[in-house]
């Protein structure tokens, strides 16, 4: 089972769940925890092969990972603890897993909020991933996740966020990297099938303003499903819990209370 943290809050039968990005750990979300746990109860996971959630035995002889194997991994944990229903809080890749999982297991999940939310790889991220697939047996996999890093996050005020996460990729073995990045051969039809179906569940995308990667595809996915709303936060690029935790946390509490 995928390792966890609990912060129970007997005042509230409120669930509010966290799920990172690939490459990242639970420690993304430790400017969330002191502010959720005063209203809710809070869970925040590692996902498979990060943080100290260990890969599975199985896993070993297995060089690929699906979105579907992942994602129960999370409803594994949800189902154990009891939690009849949760928000979800994702960052990132962790965004299609919470996607994922409302698409498989819809009675679990009361909203969505999707951090930096990936939605659709246009044409500068695919040429990044047909590079990173070219080259990832040869080239050493911190070097194609520095770089990827720095695509994604290339503005100063995005050092703080890039450092992060390139530290916590560093614990990562270089098999596990692979096995992950092997996920982007199945994401576009994943994206495309989400992008057509509005799953009725109240969504709130938070987004940097300097997120060029993403951004635009969000603002036309939210003007399309009339159950989702945008908040872009000025002066801020993908990892938006970490560069404005403070307008995130706010932002994030006043929609799940709102609902």
């Amino acid at each position: 089972m995928l390792n966890y943290y609990l912060y129970p809050n007997k005042k509230s039968k409120e669930w509010v769940t966290f799920v990172h990005g690939a490459g990242g750990s639970s420690s993304i979300w430790f400017k969330q925890v002191r502010d959720f746990k005063k209203q809710f109860n809070v869970l925040i996971l590692d996902l498979r092969g990060h943080g100290n959630s260990k890969p599975k035995l199985k896993d070993s002889f297995n060089p690929k990972y699906t979105f579907d194997s992942i994602t129960n991994d999370i409803v594994e944990v949800i189902e154990y603890l009891k939690i009849n229903q949760s928000h979800f809080i994702g960052i990132s890749l962790g965004t299609i897993l919470i996607r994922n999982l409302a698409e498989q297991k819809p009675e679990l999940v009361k909203s969505m909020i999707m951090g930096g939310a990936i939605i659709k790889l246009n044409f500068r991220s695919q040429v990044l991933m047909r590079i990173g697939n070219i080259f990832k047996s040869v080239v050493p996999y911190m070097l194609l996740y520095k770089l990827f890093a720095f695509i994604i996050m290339p503005k100063k005020n995005h050092k703080k966020s890039r450092l992060l996460f390139v530290n916590e990729a560093k614990k990562l073995y270089q098999k596990e990297f692979l096995r992950w990045f092997k996920l982007t051969s199945e994401i576009n039809p994943l994206l495309r099938f989400f992008r057509a179906k509005d799953i009725k569940i109240p969504t709130l995308y938070v987004m940097g303003a300097e997120d060029h990667l993403f951004l635009p595809s969000i603002k036309n996915i939210v003007a399309k499903h009339v159950t989702s709303s945008l908040f872009v936060v000025e002066n801020c690029g993908h990892v938006v819990n970490v560069e404005q935790p403070q307008t995130f946390n706010t932002q994030t509490i006043r929609f799940i209370t709102s609902l």
